[in-house]
């Protein structure tokens, strides 16, 4: 016998402002449980001591969170000069002390040096796996394990504040990027060492700040939207982005009513698609329902890569 699901089907992505302290997934699981949703996902962890946009996908959804993974950021970031500690932040413990004897333009030349493409190597206190494990899985049993630098670009870093032993910067970067080990790396430079004492990502791809929410407020709202014990969660479902713009820097391709029910069971069909390439975004042509991500592999032809199922 089939288990029975646990869960509603709701589809669309939440815009979480996610506050100090808790994981991603803790806090995933929490705005889950109040869409009552079947399924979640995170896209792009933000650390316990991190704040700021944290896109939650729900139901089908989740099947386009890897865009968004992919999607360029920004942070706004401030950096304790003087001060090295094991994690490159405020969670770590502090290995090395120097003065800090730098001038406001020796800041900027450092942090200028950091635009363009590059390569980075992961800190030990990162989730990325290592033989199924994360890195810090092994970093707090005081395990270094090696790890591939990896391709970054900062597209822009600004320096908004300056004074004695703190600086405050705005970091537009792509994926991949640790602003951890930017900071530390910046201390480097300087030679007396830094560590993050405040991160807060500010942007995710174009996604609207204004349409950002706490837990708290989410809740709250939640809490507004349910009588007797009863949610509407037509209220509560307004408050989601649909799931199309996790993938909305993607061109767009119809599907013709004649090729709909053969293309939603994975099969190849003809479109037009002009001179598109590569993936692109698929819809229905007679209502304009979002079905998924196809890839054109030549004129006049779409293949589907991953289907919403309604």
């Amino acid at each position: 016998m089939a288990r029975r699901k646990k869960g509603r089907d709701v589809n669309g992505i939440f815009l979480l402002n996610k506050s100090l302290g808790g994981s991603s997934n803790q806090v995933m699981q929490q705005v889950r449980r109040v869409f009552a949703a079947a399924k979640a996902g995170h896209t792009g962890a933000l650390d316990p001591l991190a704040t700021g946009m944290l896109p939650i996908c729900l139901g089908e959804a989740t099947k386009f969170s890897q865009f968004l993974l992919d999607a360029d950021k920004t942070y706004r970031v401030t950096a304790k000069l003087g001060i090295r500690t094991t994690t490159s932040d405020a969670d770590g413990e502090i290995v090395e002390r120097r003065p800090v004897q730098v001038t406001e333009q020796q800041v900027v030349d450092a942090v200028m040096g950091f635009k363009g493409k590059s390569k980075q190597i992961p800190s030990m206190f990162s989730a990325l796996k290592y033989q199924g494990k994360p890195l810090y899985h092994y970093a707090r049993q005081g395990i270094e394990v090696p790890r591939e630098a990896r391709d970054i670009e900062i597209f822009d870093i600004q320096i908004s504040r300056f004074e004695t032993d703190e600086v405050d910067m705005l970091v537009h970067c792509s994926k991949g990027t640790y602003i951890r080990s930017l900071v530390d790396d910046l201390g480097q430079m300087l030679g007396c060492g830094a560590y993050v004492t405040m991160l807060d990502r500010t942007r995710v791809a174009d996604y609207p700040v204004e349409q950002m929410m706490s837990f708290d407020d989410l809740q709250s709202f939640a809490e507004s939207c349910t009588q007797d014990g009863q949610t509407d969660f037509d209220k509560l479902d307004a408050l989601l982005l649909p799931m199309d713009t996790a993938v909305a820097s993607l061109p767009t391709v119809t599907v013709s009513l004649q090729k709909l029910g053969f293309f939603s069971n994975g099969n190849q069909v003809e479109a037009e698609t002009g001179q598109l390439n590569g993936l692109v975004r698929a819809y229905a042509e007679d209502d304009g329902r979002f079905l998924g991500v196809a890839e054109v592999e030549r004129p006049g032809r779409l293949a589907p890569k991953r289907l919403v199922v309604y």
